[in-house]
């Protein structure tokens, strides 16, 4: 499933690389995280990274394929 994740700010490309699975767009004072998302674990994984890099999450969905 596809999943877009929008955080808080603009992330650097230093920042963007801890996301290796995902592209990412920069657009109005955030940046949206978006690919394919294997599964729950994964997810849950991808929003663990998000805290621990201190990025504040303002939107998480799926997206149609």
């Amino acid at each position: 499933m596809r999943y877009e994740i929008r955080v808080e700010g603009h992330l650097s490309e230093t920042l963007a690389k801890a996301f290796p699975e995902l592209r990412h767009v920069v657009m109005a004072g955030q940046t949206v995280l978006y690919g394919h998302v294997v599964d729950d674990a994964h997810l849950y994984g991808l929003l663990a990274r998000c805290q621990s890099l201190g990025l504040r999450v303002v939107e998480m969905r799926p997206v149609p394929e």
